[in-house]
């Protein structure tokens, strides 16, 4: 009677392993990463239909992890303004390069947060779009990257941050600003103003006309 191992048919269909299970928070997170894309592209057409084979699961899985599609797009809204993705990117933007050239990659940042998040919700609900109306915070990424010229300002690191968002909003937003403006010209504007340098020795009005 043989004893070595019995041979295998090729031909016999083998069981594939099932993928280990995603953890929740993964899970969670990885939904709301597919439906980036999707709300930029249909709003609130989307279907969890759609969502599922975005994602790679069954339509199911979408209500394990979400009450309702309404939780997912507010969900998806609350990450994308969630601002530690874009502190996390400005502490890594490399401290050897000059002030002007580290400005210039963060309002790159700016800009591309902005646009990101106005290409996401603009077509969403109004009520959805209200989850946006808050004040304009303090990033502390920026405020420490001014902070390490300090002596180059005229003012303090925070108020030179503020300056550059709210700047970089005004003239990047699409509803605001048709063409929007360089990251190259909007450093530009808050390290040198708008006024001329020679304005500051040129004779004033009274001056001129004496």
């Amino acid at each position: 009677m043989p004893t070595g191992p019995v041979p295998t048919d090729d031909r016999t269909p083998r069981v594939a392993k099932r993928a280990s299970a995603m953890a929740p928070a993964a899970r969670r997170a990885a939904i709301i990463e597919a439906v980036r894309p999707l709300l930029i592209e249909f709003g609130d057409r989307v279907t969890t239909r759609q969502i599922a084979e975005a994602a790679g699961i069954a339509e199911g899985t979408v209500f394990r992890v979400f009450a309702d599609k309404d939780e997912l797009v507010a969900a998806a809204v609350d990450a994308a303004v969630d601002p530690e993705p874009f502190e996390r990117r400005v502490r890594a933007i490399d401290d050897r390069n000059p002030l002007e050239a580290r400005l210039v990659e963060a309002t790159e940042l700016l800009q591309q947060r902005v646009t990101h998040i106005w290409q996401l919700v603009s077509g969403l609900s109004a009520g959805v779009r209200e989850r946006l109306s808050r004040p304009l915070t303090v990033s502390p990424a920026l405020v420490e990257l001014f902070a390490a010229d300090r002596d180059r300002l005229r003012v303090e690191p925070d108020v030179a941050a503020r300056m550059l968002r709210a700047l970089t909003l005004s003239l990047t937003h699409p509803m605001v600003a048709p063409d929007p403006m360089s990251a190259p010209e909007i450093v530009d504007i808050v390290l040198r103003g708008v006024g001329r340098a020679d304005l500051e020795t040129a004779p004033g009005p009274e001056q001129r006309s004496s």
